[in-house]
């Protein structure tokens, strides 16, 4: 869904992982990857900046739950399977 434009925020959850990795700092972009393999799919997206609240659960968000959510703007670029 991010990689066709239809998902504009990713979720991440509000643990001592993620918190050391996003807090207090500054990213322009974000490089998904689908998977561990060499030649996996992956889209650069711009970083529009970090929320925190409940996320859309349609798009990955777990129900009733506050998460991390990164606002993601136009895709950079993309490869295909």
């Amino acid at each position: 869904m991010i990689a066709n434009g239809m998902k504009k925020e990713e979720y991440r959850e509000m643990k001592p992982y993620w918190h050391k990795r996003l807090l207090n700092r500054e990213y322009d972009l974000i490089c998904f990857r689908n998977g561990y393999a060499k030649d996996a799919p992956r889209v650069t997206v711009e970083f529009k900046g970090l929320l925190s609240g409940l996320g859309i659960i349609e798009w990955g968000a777990p129900e009733k739950q506050a998460v991390y959510i990164l606002k993601l703007g136009n895709i950079l670029h993309a490869t295909k399977q």
